[in-house]
């Protein structure tokens, strides 16, 4: 059971990497790439969603840096050092 868990977040945390690599690129319009970028949207909101609404983005000059997705990619790599595999 463990071993499924331990994939499923690994592979969450693919799809997270390639969300925060795909939000510096701006949209292109319609094709693969946008049509990766809502399946990656999709797959990691609902865990980012709520982190983001407790901790809003830290303002930098006229910026804002979201810090839920590094928030999300810690705890899950702190949690997978703690199940047995």
């Amino acid at each position: 059971m463990w071993v499924l868990f331990r994939f499923l977040a690994q592979m969450y945390l693919f799809c997270l990497l390639g969300r925060i690599v795909l939000s510096w690129f701006p949209p292109s319009g319609p094709g693969a790439l946008e049509a990766i970028r809502q399946i990656l949207f999709r797959i990691t909101e609902p865990l980012l969603g709520p982190i983001r609404a407790l901790l809003p983005p830290v303002r930098l000059g006229g910026m804002g840096l979201d810090l839920s997705p590094m928030i999300v990619f810690i705890g899950l790599q702190i949690l997978l050092s703690f199940l047995p595999g």
